[in-house]
C-alpha cells in the first residue's frame, strides 16, 4: 500500500512534466505541443512495430527450436514406453507359457493318480468280491451240512 500511496504522485509529477516538455517545445502553443506528442507517438509506435517482425521471426524460430526439442523429447519418452511395453509382454508371454507347462504337467500327474486309484479300487473290489463268494460258499456249505446235505 506504500508503493502505490507514492506511484499515483509520481504519475501526476511525469504526466506534468512531459506536458511542460511539449508546451515548452511548442512555444507555449497547446495546438503545436498535442501536433508534437503525436508525432512523437506515431514514430515511437512505427520504431516498436518495425523492432517487433525481426524479434517474431527470431521468437517463431526460437519456438520452432522448443517445439523439436520437445518433441525430440516426447518421441523418447513414447519409445521408452514401447520399449518398456515389449519388454513387459514378453515378460508376461514367457511366465504364461510356463504357467500352461505347469498346469499340462499337474494334469497329466492327475490323471495318472487317478487311473493309479482306480487300479488299486478294482483290486480291492475284485479282492472283497473274491471273499465274499468264498465266505458265502463257505456259509452255504456249513447251513448244508446242518441239515444233512452237505459233505
Amino acid at each position: 500500500m506504500a508503493g502505490r500511496g507514492r506511484l499515483i504522485p509520481t504519475l501526476g509529477v511525469v504526466a506534468a512534466g512531459t506536458v511542460g516538455y511539449y508546451l515548452y517545445s511548442a512555444g507555449g502553443s497547446p495546438k503545436v505541443a498535442e501536433k508534437q506528442f503525436e508525432h512523437d507517438a506515431a514514430s515511437a509506435t512505427a520504431r516498436v512495430k518495425s523492432d517487433l517482425p525481426g524479434k517474431g521471426k527470431e521468437a517463431k524460430l526460437q519456438g520452432e527450436v522448443w517445439a523439436k526439442q520437445a518433441g525430440a523429447k516426447l518421441d523418447h519418452a513414447v519409445d521408452d514406453a514401447k520399449a518398456s511395453l515389449h519388454e513387459t509382454d514378453a515378460k508376461l508371454s514367457a511366465k504364461m507359457a510356463e504357467a500352461d507347462a505347469k498346469i499340462d504337467h499337474l494334469k497329466a500327474e492327475g490323471i495318472q493318480k487317478a487311473k493309479e486309484l482306480r487300479k488299486d479300487t478294482d483290486k480291492k473290489i475284485d479282492e472283497f468280491d473274491t471273499t465274499v463268494i468264498r465266505k458265502t460258499q463257505e456259509a452255504k456249505s456249513g447251513i448244508a451240512s446242518w441239515f444233512g446235505f452237505g459233505k
